[in-house]
This record gives structure tokens, C-alpha cells and sequence, in this order.
């Protein structure tokens, strides 16, 4: 009988030490990346990025009119200067026509326009090519850039592309090289 008391007493205990680490959430955290040969890291708040152009008036971009630019960056991590000490930025994406193949493409219900993007000079940047060679210092780095819209123009002798209001999106993924 005490037997039985003391195995009740065991079996209550270890029933309640079970109950006081009960689940009480839980949850999994993934993590993703990638290695590169490159004498830079890019920041992760920066290497995937959206840069808000802001609502424009299709009057402003009338004829080839531009929007007030907006700044964005690519910033560079630990970087070592031994193995690179300059950096350049390609640009890539559907372009917006033939005539002016340095803007490019929105897409969705706006149209009439595409998006210019300038280096740190204020130089155009040429999708597809690579821009200027940009100096690097040990540590962290900072490229600097801005982005517009511009109205389409027909080009010599043609008509004026229309400016359709309406939401828009474009992408442009970028490629660093130290040459």
C-alpha cells in the first residue's frame, strides 16, 4: 500500500513537471545566401531594393519632361583594396523604346514614359554597359545613384507619345566588376 502511495506520487510529480514546459510557441528561422569571389560584400539591405519615384503628373512628363529625381545606393561591405580598387556598376533591363535605350521599361497601367538612372557625377547610366569605374577604400563603400521618369519622345520627325496615367513597376537588376 505505501508502494502504491509513493509510485501515485511519482506518476502525479512527473505529470506536472510535463505540463510546466507545455509548448508555448514555436517557430523556424531559415537563412540564405550566397559566397562570391569579389574583394566586396553587398550590404543585404541594399542588394534587393525598391525605390519609390513617388506619384508624377503626366503633364511634367510631357514631350520628354523629367521627375525630380530620387537618390538610392549600393552599399559595399569589408572591402579589401589589395584584390580590386575600383568598382563598376552594369545596369540591365527592358528597355522602354529604341530611340532612347538608356530608359528603362515600366510596366502595368501607366505608359508614355520609362526611368533614367544617373551615376554619382550625375552622368547617365547606359543599360547594358558597364559606368564608370568607381574608387574603392578598405572597409565599407557607398555608390551613389538616382532614378526619374522621363517621358517618351517619338524621336526625329515622329509624334508625341501620349503619357498615360496609371500605376507602374520596372526592374533592373545590377552587376558589380572590379577591374
Amino acid at each position: 500500500m505505501k508502494l502504491n502511495k509513493i509510485m501515485m506520487a511519482a506518476v502525479v510529480a512527473f505529470g506536472m513537471s510535463s505540463m510546466a514546459h507545455a509548448d508555448e510557441g514555436h517557430g523556424k528561422v531559415n537563412f540564405a545566401g550566397s559566397i562570391v569571389d569579389a574583394p566586396c560584400s553587398i550590404s543585404p539591405e541594399t542588394v534587393d531594393q525598391t525605390v519609390n519615384l513617388g506619384q508624377v503628373s503626366n503633364v511634367a512628363l510631357k514631350d520628354g519632361g523629367k521627375s525630380t529625381p530620387k537618390n538610392f545606393q549600393i552599399d559595399l561591405e569589408n572591402c579589401t583594396v589589395a584584390t580590386g580598387k575600383t568598382v563598376q556598376v552594369t545596369f540591365t533591363g527592358a528597355k522602354a523604346q529604341e530611340t532612347n535605350k538608356n530608359l528603362l521599361a515600366i510596366t502595368g497601367s501607366a505608359s508614355g514614359a520609362g526611368i533614367a538612372m544617373t551615376d554619382t557625377s550625375g552622368a547617365l547610366v547606359e543599360l547594358g554597359k558597364g559606368g564608370t569605374a568607381q574608387m574603392l577604400q578598405n572597409g565599407n563603400n557607398t555608390l551613389q545613384f538616382a532614378a526619374y521618369m522621363q517621358g517618351l519622345t517619338a524621336g526625329e520627325g515622329g509624334s508625341a507619345v501620349a503619357v498615360v496615367p496609371g500605376d507602374f513597376t520596372a526592374v533592373t537588376d545590377f552587376t558589380l566588376t572590379y577591374p
